[in-house]
C-alpha cells in the first residue's frame, strides 16, 4: 500500500470496512406555542394597561407586537422626539396621551406596567424610577450601561418586589427551548467548547441610520436625551446612531453579543456572569467617528468550558451557536436547531498501526475488525436531527410572558439578576477590548478588574 501522503480521512475511508456507520437525517418542524386567545373581547377590568417609554426603532416594534396580544392595551406613550408621539398614535390606531416626560407615566394610575426602549445610558434610571413608583417594567437589552448600574437595578427590583423582564427574546423561543431540551438530555455528552458567530455587511446593520428629516432642537428635548452623558451640541446623527458611541450605547457587545449570551445561558441552564473575558477587535471599516469596534471577538470562561464569540459588522455571515461535546454537536441558527451525534469511538483501526511491521499490522487489523465490526444488517445508524421553527428572537411570546407575569405576579426567568449577568458579559467584552487585557468581575466592588 502506498502510504505517501495518506491522510487521516483517506485512511478512515480505506480501512473502515463493515465498521463504518451511516448517518441518517431527518427534519422536524417546530410549532410556536399559541398565545392564549380570548373567545370574546376582554372586559376593561381584566385588561393590562401599559405605557411605553421610547417609540424609536425598537420601541415601535415592541408597541406593534404588544397591542396585538389579547387583553393588552396601550394607554400612553413617551418620547423625547415629538414625531414619535405621532407614530405611537398611528400604531395604536387611536388618540392616546403622549408626553416627553416619562414621570407622567409613572404617576398615571391607569397604567399597570411599562415598556422601555430607550438608549442604553437611560436604562438604569428609567427602571429604578419605574419600580420605585410601583410599576412593573419590560426593559430592552442590555439591561445596564455600566457594571455598577446593573447591581443598582437588581437592588431596586428586590426592594420593591416589582416584575422586571429584560428583552432578550431567545429565552421565549421554541428554537431555544428545543436546544435546551436536547442539551438537558445529555445529547452532546461532556460539553467541551462553545462557539458563536454573527456577521453583518450593510450600513443599516452597522447603525448608519438616517435621522428623521425634521429633527431639530424644537421637536426634540436634546439636553434630556443626553442625560448623564457628556454635553454636546445638537447632532441628529448622534441621535439616530447612538449605538456607535460608548457614552450612550454598548457597541456590538450590547446590541448583538447580549443575545448570544442570553440564549446560551438559557440553553445551558446557568445564571451567572463569566469567570473571565479576553477580547480583541478594532474599528477596521466604519471610520465614521464611532468609538466602539466594528469587529469584536471575545473568549469567555464559564466554569471550565471556553466560550468563543465573534462579531463583525464588515462581512455578512450566518448567525450560528455551536455546543460541542464528546457525543456530538448542537447547532442553533436563526430558524432552527440541529443535533449531529458522534460516537467518540474509533470507526476504523488506528492509522498509527502503519508504524508496525507488516505482520503485526495485518494481525492488528484482523483482530480489530473481529472485535468491532457489527454483524451484517446490524450496522449502527446514528441519526442527525434538524428542527425548524420561528425565529429565536420571538418578540411576541416574550412580551406575552411579561404581561402574564404582571397579571399573575409569578416571577420570570429573565429578571434583573439574569439580565445583569448577561449585561456583565457584554461589559467584560468591552472593558477587555479597551484595556487590551483580560478582565474578571469583582462582585464585592461591583466593578471589573484586570485578570
Amino acid at each position: 500500500m502506498n502510504r505517501k501522503g495518506l491522510s487521516r480521512r483517506d485512511f478512515m475511508q480505506r480501512t473502515a470496512g463493515a465498521a463504518g456507520m451511516t448517518l441518517a437525517a431527518r427534519t422536524i418542524a417546530l410549532q410556536a406555542e399559541p398565545l392564549a386567545a380570548s373567545p370574546r373581547p376582554v372586559p376593561p377590568s381584566d385588561r393590562v394597561r401599559f405605557g411605553i417609554i421610547g417609540v424609536g426603532m425598537q420601541g415601535s416594534g415592541l408597541l406593534s407586537n404588544a397591542i396585538e396580544l389579547p387583553g393588552v392595551e396601550c394607554v400612553a406613550a413617551c418620547d423625547l422626539y415629538d414625531g414619535r408621539h405621532v407614530l405611537a398614535r398611528e400604531i395604536v390606531g387611536k388618540p392616546i396621551p403622549t408626553t416627553r416626560r416619562y414621570h407622567e407615566l409613572l404617576d398615571n394610575k391607569e397604567i399597570d406596567c411599562l415598556i422601555a426602549a430607550v438608549p442604553d445610558h437611560w436604562h438604569k434610571q428609567v427602571v429604578v424610577d419605574a419600580v420605585s413608583a410601583g410599576k412593573d417594567i419590560y426593559c430592552e437589552t442590555p439591561m445596564s450601561h455600566w457594571v455598577p448600574e446593573g447591581f443598582e437595578m437588581v437592588a431596586a427590583q428586590q426592594k420593591t418586589g416589582r416584575i422586571v423582564q429584560i428583552g432578550a427574546q431567545r429565552t421565549s423561543s421554541v428554537v431555544g427551548a428545543k436546544a435546551k431540551e436536547l442539551y438537558d438530555k445529555g445529547s452532546v455528552g461532556k460539553l467541551c467548547l462553545v462557539e458563536a458567530t454573527m456577521g453583518r455587511n450593510d450600513p443599516t446593520g452597522c447603525w448608519e441610520y438616517p435621522p428623521p428629516p425634521d429633527l431639530s432642537p424644537q421637536n426634540l428635548d436634546w439636553d434630556t436625551w443626553l442625560g448623564t452623558a457628556p454635553k454636546k451640541t445638537f447632532d441628529p446623527y448622534l441621535f439616530a446612531r447612538w449605538r456607535s458611541w460608548k457614552e450612550y450605547g454598548t457597541g456590538v457587545a450590547g446590541d448583538l453579543l447580549v443575545h448570544l449570551v442570553s440564549g446560551l445561558m438559557f440553553v445551558l441552564g446557568i445564571n451567572e456572569a463569566p469567570k473571565r473575558a479576553s477580547a480583541d477587535g478594532g474599528i477596521l471599516r466604519w471610520k465614521d467617528g464611532r468609538n466602539t469596534p466594528d469587529v469584536h471577538t471575545v473568549l469567555y470562561e464559564y466554569g471550565e468550558v471556553p466560550v468563543y464569540m465573534r462579531l463583525t459588522l464588515n462581512t455578512e455571515s450566518p448567525e450560528v451557536t455551536r455546543l460541542m461535546g464528546s457525543k456530538g454537536i448542537i447547532e442553533m441558527t436563526e430558524h432552527g436547531v440541529s443535533y449531529s451525534p458522534q460516537s467518540g469511538e474509533d470507526q476504523a483501526p488506528s492509522y498509527y498501526a502503519f508504524s508496525f511491521p507488516s505482520k503485526l499490522r495485518e494481525e492488528y487489523f484482523r483482530k480489530w475488525h473481529e472485535e468491532h465490526d457489527p454483524k451484517p444488517g446490524q450496522e449502527p445508524t446514528p441519526e442527525s436531527v434538524s428542527y425548524t421553527g420561528p425565529s429565536y428572537d420571538d418578540v411576541k411570546p416574550h412580551l406575552w410572558k411579561f404581561f402574564q407575569s404582571v397579571r399573575s405576579r409569578q416571577p420570570l426567568l429573565q429578571d434583573t439578576i439574569y439580565g445583569n449577568h448577561a449585561a456583565i458579559a457584554c461589559h467584560m467584552a468591552n472593558e477587555s477590548y479597551y484595556r487590551h487585557e483580560p478582565v474578571v468581575l469583582d462582585a464585592a466592588a461591583t466593578a471589573l478588574k484586570t485578570a
